[in-house]
């Protein structure tokens, strides 16, 4: 858990340089830069090479901050002139003495694991009268405490990869006192680059990194560089087919560990080894079974290799290229081999490793079937961290129960905000909303994934805004809550763009973020890959509806950038417009195509093309040609990715046309969830709004805390939380309600469960069997909505009080529907018009 010291100002970095460093001079502040020169950086020559590189890094930031380039020096020795000295405890020279005079007090930085200070100093030795010093508990820690003043005087993390101007300032002043980071909430926080192939493999290999033919010790310094300044501290390397295998560089492994980054591996990727890449005998030879030597021999080599560097060793095997184990038939034969390859393994790190193997960071990444054979009692060995996967599309699959988190090595987690695989891929734009990311991390960490954090980022660009939250919660848990998470793309705003324009850019972005929840650009075309073409669900109104919210946002987005200030054209471009921009053309050539408006249809399309080809040769003056590219971008895995986008057939069209509307019922109506007119919390657990997380509103609601998560049939009435809605009936019947949730997966077993009663009747229960992997699942994540059925009986007319009870923590409450006599446009939401009580039960016991 990060703690502060008591002059640790706000930790909101993103407002950093409104609190402890200021372009005006305040009685004590240390000058970082004068109007006249700028404080030189000095760090110790015997340090880590890690430092070296963030000192070098700060000598640029303040140098592209101010016009003013600091001296870089080795020592403090003839100084007389305020100066910043850098370094980790322990291994610098100058800070140890510093330490031993009495002028530096780090007796709460000892042993903490990547945590640092930020601190001025009187009087550290005759003639020099002040000094500003970041001292680290570690390498990282150090290099963190580097980066921290380089945001806090403006510089972006991503200045590089986003091309993020800071402001000009004449002078940095950085306020008198102690600053105190660390340690982080999660312990390894990293990235997965993945699925890179018509992306930063092809930027690298066209643009960037030619001389190596794609993504190399070229780009990964960038990444690396990129990873510090986010506090992140681990990688899974990129490692499709496309894409030479990490360790194809020699040097590649010296510059993670020169970085101080943890390299890791993928799910499907055990002890460090890209097998698509590196296996190079028949793939019916990566089997255990049948090949155990070869295959042991195999991983053997990178652990001679590589195993003097700081990593974290992916135990356990799947098959190459995120398929099956082979050789077993069955899965008790399956987890009878997994146990055998756990020994094995473990064997080959404790001979090549400085450390016994109980002592040295290993992950097993439960995903896909091996979630499985986790759950028929496969034993992983109690040291080493299970991570536990999200189904692919941000709705985490599985959580530790209290026995388990007792486990020595924890817990983490594999995220998705980039996919490809079934039922569709989504490999084009960042769309998985903010508040999804928090909510189901935030979820995840009450419930023991505090170990270890991976984001699949695809190619990293355009993910920003999404990586950047990821990050930021697995460096403090505390920074978001459910009370201020609606502000953090104000904050980011602000940040990249200045306080201006911040609180506009925040507005497009969440309606962005909420359009495209409704459905991902990626997911407009209604059929899954390889089936029959089918057109849409959606209404004319829909349709209408959707195209106007579109076209005034992209209006929004295009007379933003003629506004701001030229030097944020090209940041504004990549973070904002393209996405914004791009979505809407993508959504307005879909829905005027479906409408059979060919000329707007292919007007659209014609504009989606001409955005993504400015990002492909004039942004920032040709840095990232040949990095954007539409879905689909080739023809590769296309039994996951929608087709290439065409008008619809006459046939489809003309059968639309004599499809009949949906009946517009005069009685029934909608509610959105947030929409309460009372909750009642009890038992020490509350519903709470999160904001910004839906379809259609403001947000949706949940239960709080998450550990304490469920309760009796018995105990519904009297301890159960619940909402209160009034609601007025104008007729009696049996009426069907339909509670639209966000479709996350329950804490324990395979139900989200609550419960409904009306007036002071008693609850009855209601449970969404989620039935993961199935067609109804596939339908609810490209929907963003799975839908609980339950009936309505009512008795008598007039203003009544609808109840939900809580029960399971992972439900999350949209919408409410109750269908009186039709259910009319827009009651059901976007899409999802076909059998919701296919969806769901009422069930009589809970």
């Amino acid at each position: 858990m990060v703690f502060l010291s008591l002059f640790m100002l706000p930790h909101l970095q993103a407002r950093a340089a409104d609190s402890w460093v200021a372009s005006h001079e305040r009685a004590g502040d240390f000058p970082l830069v004068s109007k006249k020169v700028a404080a030189p950086i000095v760090f110790s020559g015997d340090d880590f090479t890690v430092v070296n590189l963030a000192a070098k890094d700060l000598v640029a930031d303040v140098e592209r901050v101010t016009g003013k380039k600091p001296a870089l020096k080795n020592s403090l020795k003839d100084l007389q002139a305020p100066a910043v000295v850098v370094g980790t405890l322990g291994k610098s020279a100058l800070i140890d003495q510093l330490v031993a005079a009495g002028k530096l007090d780090v007796s709460n930085l000892r042993g903490a694991w990547e945590s640092f200070l930020i601190t001025t100093v009187d009087n550290p030795q005759p003639g020099l009268a002040k000094i500003l010093v970041i001292a680290g508990s570690d390498r990282r820690g150090t290099a963190f405490g580097i980066y921290e003043l380089s945001q806090a005087i403006g510089v972006s993390p991503w200045y590089w990869w986003a091309d993020v101007a800071p402001e000009k300032r004449t002078a940095l002043f950085v306020k008198a006192g102690t600053h105190r980071f660390g340690p982080p909430s999660v312990k390894y926080r990293g990235i997965f680059i993945n699925d890179e192939g018509w992306g930063i493999h092809r930027w690298a290999a066209n643009t960037f990194e030619a001389e190596n033919g794609g993504i190399g010790p070229k780009t990964y310094r960038k990444v690396f560089e990129l990873m510090l300044r986010l506090k992140a501290n681990t990688l899974w390397p990129a490692m499709h087919p496309v894409t030479k295998p990490f360790n194809f560089f020699p040097e590649n492994a010296q510059l993670a560990d020169d970085y101080a980054i943890v390299m890791g591996s993928s799910h499907a990727e055990p002890m460090l080894r890209n097998n698509v890449g590196e296996w190079s005998l028949p793939h019916d030879q990566y089997n255990y079974v049948d090949h155990r030597e070869k295959v042991s021999g195999y991983w053997e080599e990178r652990m001679k290799s590589n195993g003097r560097y700081e990593n974290i060793y992916t135990i356990g095997m799947r098959g190459i290229h995120d398929s099956l184990m082979q050789g077993p038939e069955n899965d008790a034969e399956r987890i009878d081999l997994l146990h055998t390859i756990f020994n094995d393994q473990r064997a080959l790190i404790n001979k090549y490793s400085e450390a016994p193997a109980e002592q040295v960071p290993q992950m097993f990444c439960a995903y896909k079937e091996v979630l499985g054979l986790y759950r028929q009692g496969l034993q992983v060995p109690d040291d080493v961290t299970i991570v536990w996967p999200d189904d692919n599309f941000g709705y985490m699959r599985n959580f530790a129960n209290a026995e388990e988190r007792n486990r020595s090595g924890g817990f983490g987690v594999y995220y998705h905000i980039s996919y490809l695989g079934a039922p569709m891929a989504y490999l084009w734009l960042n769309t998985v909303p903010p508040a999804l990311i928090w909510q189901e991390m935030s979820k995840s960490y009450e419930m023991g994934a505090d170990r270890m954090w991976i984001v699949n980022v695809g190619d990293i660009k355009p993910g920003e805004v999404g990586i950047e939250l990821f990050l930021q919660m697995a460096w403090d848990i505390n920074r978001w809550q459910g009370d201020n998470i609606d502000t953090f793309l104000t904050d980011w705003a602000q940040r990249e763009f200045g306080a201006a324009n911040a609180q506009e850019i925040a507005h497009i972005m969440k309606s962005y973020y909420q359009l495209n929840y409704q459905r991902k650009p990626e997911h407009l075309q209604w059929w899954l890959p390889r089936t029959e073409p089918r057109l849409s669900l959606l209404s004319d109104t829909e349709s209408a509806e959707r195209i106007q919210a579109f076209s005034r946002l992209r209006l929004q987005a295009e007379h933003l950038y003629q506004k701001i200030p030229a030097t944020q054209r090209d940041a504004f471009f990549q973070l904002v417009g393209y996405p914004v921009i791009g979505s809407a053309w993508a959504n307005l050539r879909f829905l005027e195509g479906e409408r059979g408006n060919s000329e707007a249809a292919h007007a659209a399309d014609a504009r989606l093309q001409q955005e993504t080809a400015r990002w492909n040769t004039s942004l920032a003056k040709g840095k990232w040609k040949d990095f954007m590219a539409t879905e689909p971008a080739d023809a590769l895995w296309d039994k996951y990715r929608l087709t290439g986008w065409t008008m619809p057939s006459d046939a489809l069209l003309a059968a639309k046309k004599q499809a009949k509307p949906a009946t517009a019922g005069k009685h029934s109506f909608a509610i959105e969830a947030e929409d309460f007119n009372r909750k009642t919390d009890r038992s020490g657990v509350a519903w709470q709004i999160i904001p910004d997380l839906g379809k259609t509103g403001s947000g949706s609601v949940a239960l709080f805390p998450v550990a304490r998560h469920d309760f009796a049939e018995n105990q519904l009435a009297e301890k159960s939380p619940y909402l209160e809605y009034e609601v007025s009936f104008a007729k009696t019947g049996q009426f069907t309600l339909h509670v639209h949730l966000i479709p996350t997966h329950p804490l324990s077993g395979t139900l989200l469960r609550f419960a409904v009663g009306l007036n002071n009747d008693a609850p009855e229960g209601v449970a969404l069997d989620v039935q993961d992997g199935s067609p109804a699942w596939a339908q609810g994540v490209l929907n963003a909505t799975r839908i609980a059925t339950s009936t309505l009986n009512v008795t008598r007319t007039g203003k009544q009080t609808l109840k939900i009870y809580g029960v399971d923590a992972g439900v999350v409450l949209d919408k409410i529907v109750v269908d009186i006599d039709g259910i009319p446009d827009n009651y059901l939401g976007l899409s999802v018009r076909e059998k919701p009580e296919a969806d769901s039960s009422t069930l009589k016991a809970l």
